[in-house]
């Protein structure tokens, strides 16, 4: 794939021209595997706790809580921490700006995957 979302030029000389329906660049934060399946687990669930998601992701402690930062960073979940008892709960909830981040990725890969179907 070419830079700024046009698709490589085929030996006919002709385009595939994605760049017309999807945005400019993909986001690199949302395209890592454990990081979208945080943000559509939070789609399908208004809060998810920090055990559900590692449960519903079959991942560690550790991977899911430097995946669960970065997107935090970047204000596409927000994280709430509280206690049951003496237990610590740790809640994400997705934000509007995740939810239109995830619309733009869908929507690029979208573009991109009705752009080599056309082909």
């Amino acid at each position: 794939m070419a830079r700024h979302g046009a698709l490589r030029k085929e030996s006919r000389g002709t385009h595939l021209a994605a760049a017309e329906t999807a945005p400019v660049k993909l986001d690199r934060l949302i395209h890592e595997r454990l990081r979208l399946g945080i943000l559509s687990a939070l789609v399908a669930n208004e809060t998810l706790t920090f055990n559900e998601l590692k449960k519903l992701l079959k991942t560690t402690d550790g991977n899911l809580s430097v995946h669960a930062r970065k997107l935090e960073d970047a204000h596409y979940v927000v994280c709430s921490k509280s206690f049951e008892g003496r237990l610590p709960r740790t809640e994400y909830r997705l934000t509007v700006a995740g939810r239109r981040a995830l619309e733009r990725y869908l929507d690029h890969m979208e573009a991109l995957i009705q752009a080599m179907r056309e082909r």
